[in-house]
């Protein structure tokens, strides 16, 4: 780990109560591990920014397998194999399933493909979280 640097932040006191509650709430062991994590969410957002820089997400998407939807999943990552890393698939109940996609490529692919995943046909709930692949945020 590179070596630490302390600093000082002024702010409302009604603020720092407020985010001394979401500290203890996530279970920060302090409030430095919680403006860390706040300090790289927002290098994330920024690399995504970017649409050329190298990105990674996972798309989650529930559908019911009666509608054919796998097979039009299955064609478009057929067709994006240098995005698409891995898909696993999870039968919820006698209708439904559950596909998560990891994602990983140029942030505009990346975003490109999971909205057309999503936007698929049949697909009756479909979400991205979006990540980095960690060379920007330490």
């Amino acid at each position: 780990m590179n070596e630490l640097a302390r600093y000082t932040v002024s702010m409302d006191s009604r603020l720092l109560a407020k985010f001394d509650k979401l500290v203890e709430a996530r279970g920060y062991e302090n409030r430095s591990e919680a403006i860390r994590d706040l300090i790289r969410g927002a290098l994330v957002e920024e690399e995504w920014a970017a649409a050329s820089q190298r990105v990674a997400a996972t798309v989650t998407l529930v559908y019911n397998h009666h509608s054919h939807v796998g097979d039009r999943l299955g064609h478009v990552q057929h067709h994006h194999v240098n995005i698409v890393v891995s898909s696993t698939h999870v039968h919820l109940n006698n209708d439904n399933c559950l596909e998560v996609i990891i994602l990983r490529g140029k942030s505009r692919d990346v975003r490109s493909l999971a909205e057309e995943l999503i936007a698929i046909k049949g697909v009756v709930h479909g979400k991205v979280a979006y990540t980095t692949e960690g060379t920007n945020i330490h």
